[in-house]
Parts: C-alpha cells; structure tokens; sequence
C-alpha cells in the first residue's frame, strides 16, 4: 500500500515522489547491515532497516534529483526499482513525478480483445518512441490494431533486444525519456491503437543487476534457467517487486496489457495466479486489459483460468515446416507430420497436448475446449527471425505465392493474428541478433552466438560460423532498421494494399462475431493441404489451403460466400499449391 502522501499504485521499492514536495526512498537489503542515500553535492542520508529487509527514508529530495544507494561502504549502485537511468544501467537513477505527464486521452479504456491485430516492433529500430509515433497514422490505414513493444527495461549501451534487462522499472534511456514514453501511449489512444508491452519477469541480463550483491535471496540457486539462477518466487519481497512493476506499466503507463516472456522459468509457476489476481484486484469495471503468455508448457488451465491468450508457437513452428522444409532447431519437433501438427492446431489450439516430441520431451496439455481467442498466431515474429543465424525473414525463404498463403491464414482464423514490424508491406530487412556489451562480455556473447549454430547443418563449418553477423557491432544493429516508408512505394505499396484488404475482410467479416467462435476441427486433405471449420455464431467459417506440391480437388461448400481467395478462383472446386479460400455459409443454407 502507498504510504503517507503517496501517489495511488505507487510502488513499495523504489523512489517515489510525493503529494507533500518530498521524497520516499526504499531498497530491500536483507544482506546488508546499512544503506545510505548518495546525492551528487550533498552529505549521505542514512536509511531505516525495517524487520522485511528493507531499507527506507522519506527525504526532502524533488523529482529530477540523481541517487545512487551505498551498501555497507561498496561502491554505490543504482536502485534496483530506479524510474530512469539517462546515464545507463551502472549510472545513477533519477526521481521521476509519476503525476507529471498530463494524459490527452484519458479516457481512452482500450478495445476488446477480439478486435485486436497485433504489430509487434522493437522501439529501437524504429527510431524510438518519436519514430514510432511518427508510424501510428500509417499502421491504422494498413488495419492493425494494437502495437506490442519489445521490452523497454533498461539494458547496457544502447543496442539491445531488451531481453537484457536488468532494471524493469526504468525504461530504456536510448529510446526517449519516461514522458516521451507516455506520450507515443497517450497518441496511440487517440488513434484508436492499443499499445501492449513485453515484459520480462523470468531473468535479467548479464551486466549491470546489482541484486546479488545484498539480496542473494532474490534468487533461488537450486533452480536454474537458461540464464543462470531462477528468481526466487518464493520471495513476498520478490513478489511485490514484479507485480509493482507490472502495475505501473499499466497504470502509470497505460498499456493495455503484457505479454509475459517465457513464463515456463518462472519458479514456482503459481506466482502467475497471484500476478493475474493482483492486476485484475486493480483495474477499474470497463477498462479492457489483455494478459498475454508466452509458455512453452502450452497450459491451457492459465488460459481457462483468466489469461487473455499465449503466442502459439505450434501454429508457426508447423507452418514453416511446410513453408521451407527446414527441420532443425525449433522445427525438430514439427517435422515428422507437420501438416497434422497444424490441423491440430486449427482444431484444437495446441500442437502438443501432453504427447512427447521426438526427442521424447512431453509438453502441453488439452486445449481443443479453448476459445480460439485464446491463441495469438504469427507466420513470423522477433524470435523466429531474429534467431535464425542471419536473422533472415520468410519473405526470402518461399514463392511470393506461399507467402502469401501464410498471411493469409494468419489473418483468416478466429485466433488473434500477429504481424512482425514491416510484414504488412513485405519488408525484407533481416532482423539480426544486436547488443551493444563492452569487453570481455563483448568477445563472450559473440562466440556464444556463434556456437548456438553449430548443431546446424549449414554452419557446421567453422569458417561460415564465422560469417554469422556479430551482435556487438554496429552493423547488426543498423541493418535491423525498418522503414514504414516503403509500405507507401513501388513493391511495398502494392504489397501494403493487399495486406490492408485482408485485414479488412477480417475486421468486418469475422470480428463481430468471434466473442461466438468455437472449432469445428481440422483435416489434412493431403500433405500440406488442411481444412479448417469454425461456428462463428450462426455461420460457419471455412479456411482451406494448400501449400503442397499436388493439386487438389476440394468442393465448393454448398450456399457459401467467398471471402478471400489467393491463387483460387471462387467457382473451381480445384486448388492447386500454394492457394487458400476463406468460405462464409449462414446457418439458412
């Protein structure tokens, strides 16, 4: 709870700015004996150790001054909790007045979720948070309805995915400034766009988390992630830091929603359920906010239970397997019966229900009584690109044709569609892997880098590793850059007119009634070819494809009203490689 002359929400750790013109400054410490507050030109302030481990002191200090915390005489470090950090994540952290931003669209209370189409962009490479306001107008014309940032917190330098991060409550000073933030938010409303945020609670970055330091119980060294020492959910301390975090994002910020990276290596996993709660407790009757997961564990109890939807890998792993035939990495698994892995996914949400990979990994669990709503789909997204060696798009994988189908299906089901910045106008900018880490962190990720690769068939080659772009370099940053002007020239504009009607065949065709929308299944026709049916309140949506080698001949449905065609026509029962229909049949016929 805020304490005396305190802002509503604010947070418990962190500096916060109060109503009175002072300042509350709290740490957890529990390994440390003392804490002082360092301000640049003044004398150090010494902090109250209170029986939860946590360090506090109400101080005459405005917004904009620069702190740093001393521990038990170290060097000073930045508050772990710090708003902004304009000088980086290992210089000092700055008061902010949450309070200060005056909102234009305060009124905004977001859209529901089966309006949205997703454009997911990294903030960065697209000219931080004025580049992206600059986009806005652009992406409403090409019928996207709500932007989802790449995660903001703060990362070293000024080059980074974002899933380095190491003080989610500061976003990241290469961008813009906190209020800069808000206002691309605030002109997002006043367009109609939602704006979602990822966000990243199961790790930090390698270079500027200070927590070890005093407060190694924020980790549990008994359990171990991808990135070293899982936190330690366990923690009420540790709790309160996230969903504080979380809180502030959509309520200071006013995102609509979260999507929440890699919740699989969050331990223990039931700290999702007091997240939810907690965000839920907070938000207002009438104001709609998502809550998106990415879960490897495909457990579909968390979407029963109240998450708004999880990126479906399944849909894309599957689908690229039929695009490319590639059946290394992320495709191992998919690559046995790729088509009946997407069926499955049309028909029931998951690919992998409870059944083992092929490697014998067992994951997931029944999905076929979700909604469709429940599964955010992609061809591509940041991952899918930026993972491969040379962060190349799907774009310079397949047949314009193929392409094309992708999209296609993308957008033509009842699950929420995403898009990857640029995809609307069929950019081919690779997306690289980027960071911008000084020695030796610099040389270590590089040749880590390098070396993700070399169970691959193509890069088994030390020498072609050695071509796989360096993320520290510059380079790899710039060549990520993406311009919306295209989406208005030559190929991309005519690319952006076809993605623009398709999207407008979903908004007006399917939207209004996907609240209604359950599977009817899916069957393989052939390989590579699938029909899907879906009830969508009194009619019937029928998507089939073909993205095979062999024509098919697949009967129009009796009464049914073409929605979309590519490379079919709407009175030919044929369908041939690498074409789709979208059929409409009310219930009367």
């Amino acid at each position: 709870m805020p304490g005396q002359g305190e802002h509503p929400g604010s947070s418990w750790l962190g500096a916060v700015a109060r109503a009175d013109g002072q300042t509350r400054f709290r740490l957890w410490a529990p390994d440390a004996r003392q804490v002082r507050l360092e301000v640049e030109g003044q004398a150090s302030q010494p902090l109250t150790r209170r029986d939860d481990g946590s360090f506090d002191a109400v101080l005459p200090l405005p917004p904009g001054t620069r702190y740093r915390y001393r521990i038990d005489d170290a060097e000073p470090v930045p508050d772990p909790a710090s708003r902004w950090q304009p000088e980086g994540v290992h210089g000092p952290s700055v008061v902010v007045d949450a309070e200060a931003y005056v909102w234009q669209h305060a009124d905004w209370q977001g859209r529901p979720w089966r309006e949205a189409v997703l454009y997911e962009l990294h903030v960065g490479t697209s000219g931080g948070y004025a580049g992206v306001m600059a986009q806005l107008p652009r992406l409403v014309e090409l019928g996207i309805t709500a932007i989802e940032l790449m995660p903001l917190n703060a990362f070293p330098g000024t080059r980074n995915w974002g899933y380095d991060g190491v003080l989610p409550y500061a976003p990241a000073a290469a961008y813009g400034s906190p209020d800069e933030l808000k206002a691309l938010i605030d002109a997002a409303h006043g367009h109609g766009l939602m704006v979602l945020l990822d966000a990243v609670y199961n790790h930090f970055g390698p270079d500027g988390n200070y927590l070890h330091q005093y407060a190694e119980t924020f980790f549990n060294a008994d359990a171990h992630t991808p990135w070293g020492p899982a936190i330690d959910f366990r923690q009420e301390a540790v709790q309160r830091y996230f969903i504080d975090n979380a809180l502030m994002w959509l309520h200071e910020y006013r995102f609509d929603g979260l999507r929440l990276d890699a919740v699989h290596a969050i331990v223990p996993n039931d700290f999702l359920e007091t997240l939810r709660q907690a965000i839920v407790a907070s938000v207002v009757e009438g104001r709609h906010v998502h809550l998106v997961l990415e879960n490897e564990a495909n457990q579909a109890f968390r979407l029963a239970d109240g998450y708004t939807a999880q990126w479906d890998d399944d849909f894309h792993n599957a689908l690229h397997v039929l695009l490319t035939g590639e059946d290394e990495g992320y495709y191992a698994a998919f690559a046995d019966d790729a088509s009946g892995h997407l069926a499955r996914v049309l028909g029931e949400g998951f690919a992998y229900q409870g059944q083992p990979d092929p490697r014998g990994h067992v994951r997931g669990e029944p999905s076929g009584h979700l909604p469709p709503t429940k599964f955010v789909v992609f061809a591509q997204n940041h991952d899918q690109i930026g993972n491969r060696a040379m962060g190349d798009r799907l774009i310079t994988q397949v047949a314009p044709s193929a392409l094309r189908v992708a999209l296609a299906l993308t957008a033509l089901t009842p699950m929420i569609p995403l898009f990857f910045m640029g995809e609307p106008w069929g950019a081919r900018q690779p997306f690289q892997f980027f960071t911008d880490y000084q020695a030796p962190l610099d040389e270590a990720v590089r040749e880590g880098r390098r070396r993700e690769f070399a169970q691959f068939a193509a890069f088994a080659n030390p020498a072609v590793r050695a071509s796989i772009p360096d993320p520290n370099a510059v380079q790899t940053f710039e060549v990520s850059r993406v311009d919306i002007g295209e989406s208005l020239r030559g190929e991309g504009a005519a690319f952006a007119v076809w993605f623009a009607q398709l999207l407008q065949v979903r908004a007006t065709q399917l939207v209004p009634h996907l609240d209604q929308a359950r599977a009817l299944g899916a069957q393989v026709l052939a390989p590579g070819a699938i029909v899907a049916r879906w009830q969508l309140g009194t009619a019937v949506l029928q998507v089939e494809f073909n993205l095979g080698t062999a024509p098919l001949t697949v009967p129009v449905p009796a009464g049914a009203r073409l929605l979309h065609a590519e490379g079919a026509d709407a009175d030919s029962d044929a369908l041939g490689p690498n074409t789709l229909r979208a059929w409409w049949q009310d219930a009367q016929a």
